[in-house]
């Protein structure tokens, strides 16, 4: 069944207050994401890495806005579930820009957004005052619309082990309350897993609090006990398929097996995965949400 966007909206920003952690995996093209929705998520999130990738460009804000939100058109297409979309630093250099991407977000059917205060591709935190203009015109722009978009604002002090590790914790919480009061929702803290500073965040952050998680880190279960509001996985899952593409080619062109491959899913199941009415890169984006891309 599929909601409106309005809808869709709402179920993710309810998502974050239910009592539950949400669990939020990562896609980067229209396969990974059905496979994800088949599998049971409540909700979808892009990975910028994996998507970057798959249309041949590096991480890191290298990637132009046109090209990444046709991809998240052609997932929110796919699927019946929620999607937000990581859109790194707002593929754009100033709160305008940012604004602009955000209306094409929506017009795209996402319903949620990562923006990111890690400037790449120098790594570099931008300045707070900087970074709250940005994501008031981030917040503004999807009001504007009347889309109720879940803002989660990420902070890049511990991924970029950024300052003092002395003051980092104090800086990450002085830089996350800034985010908020301009109009995040969620606060995001990739490169923190170690529960002391995790319920450290929880104490002192107003917001749900999004941990990355993945190998090494506490169990959904173990974040959970800990307050945290929402874990997603980065490019872990990207990460790991592409492992084993490298891994089974090697077997292949070396041993000339392939043992690696023994347990593939079934061609015709993933097939019918994404064998819905009509292709999904061809259908036509909301009707709803037309007006927000011409504004």
């Amino acid at each position: 069944m599929k909601f409106s966007h309005r809808d869709r909206a709402l179920r993710f920003r309810e998502s974050h207050t239910d009592g539950r952690v949400l669990v939020l995996p990562t896609a980067w093209d229209v396969a990974s994401a059905c496979l994800i929705e088949d599998a049971g998520a409540d909700a979808i999130a892009t990975t910028s890495a994996g998507v970057a990738w798959s249309l041949g460009a590096a991480d890191g804000n290298r990637l132009g806005r046109d090209r990444a939100l046709d991809l998240v058109a052609r997932i929110v297409s796919a699927v019946d579930v929620p999607v937000t979309a990581d859109i790194e630093g707002g593929y754009a250099s100033d709160p305008d820009g940012v604004a602009e991407t955000v209306r094409e977000v929506l017009a795209a059917g996402a319903v949620g957004i990562n923006i990111e205060d890690g400037h790449a591709p120098v790594p570099r935190l931008r300045p707070v005052g900087e970074q709250c203009e940005r994501i008031t015109a981030a917040r503004r722009a999807a009001d504007a619309v009347q889309v109720p978009m879940f803002l989660n604002a990420r902070v890049d002090t511990y991924l970029l082990a950024a300052g003092d590790p002395a003051t980092r914790l104090r800086d990450t919480v002085d830089r996350a309350v800034a985010y908020v009061a301009a109009g995040a929702d969620g606060i995001f803290v990739p490169g923190v897993t170690d529960p002391e500073t995790v319920s450290a965040l929880v104490r002192e952050v107003p917001v749900p609090l999004n941990i990355m998680a993945g190998p090494g880190a506490p169990t959904i279960g173990e974040l959970a006990e800990l307050g945290v509001g929402r874990v997603s996985l980065g490019p872990a899952i990207a990460l790991a398929t592409h492992a084993l593409v490298r891994r089974g080619v090697r077997e292949l062109l070396t041993a000339g097996t392939y043992t690696a491959f023994a347990e593939a899913m079934d061609y015709g199941e993933v097939n019918a995965l994404v064998d819905r009415p009509g292709e999904a890169g061809d259908r036509p984006l909301p009707v709803e949400n037309e007006g927000a891309r011409a504004q």
